[in-house]
């Protein structure tokens, strides 16, 4: 004869064998925060490569991108990167929130555990957590 469970059992038997990290625990990736101080004609970013490393970029990538959008020149001392220019810290931050939307988090899934691969000319975002892989422009 079959054992038949209630609904609620079977259920409460489900969740007893989920491991500890549950959907309450879901852990939460924010995008870090760019500060900035301003210093003369120039715009120190402070915690620049501290960023780099959260995101899991390359500064130089990261750099380039924001100098571009910018509109201006800039070079690395330390870990901070210096701008050539008076730039508020929002106009910062909305460019660095910018990048990580193209070319850090996962089209698909959202996820934050990608890496862009180079095929020939062409630069791709591929997602370590769903597997997709989607094309990205070229800085």
């Amino acid at each position: 004869m079959e054992d038949f469970y209630a609904y609620e059992e079977l259920l409460e038997r489900a969740y007893k064998a989920l491991p500890e990290r549950s959907i309450e625990q879901e852990e939460r990736w924010e995008i870090p925060t760019l500060t900035s101080i301003i210093t003369g004609n120039r715009t120190f970013i402070k915690n620049f490569l501290e960023a780099c490393k959260f995101i899991r970029r390359q500064e130089k990538d990261v750099m380039k991108y924001l100098l571009k959008e910018l509109g201006t020149q800039g070079y690395m001392e330390g870990s901070m990167l210096v701008l050539l220019g008076k730039f508020p810290n929002k106009t910062i931050n909305d460019k660095f929130v910018k990048y990580v939307k193209n070319y850090v988090l996962c089209p698909i899934c959202g996820k934050p555990d990608t890496t862009i691969i180079k095929e020939g000319r062409l630069k791709f975002i591929k997602c370590e957590a769903c597997g997709a892989r989607n094309p990205v422009p070229n800085i």
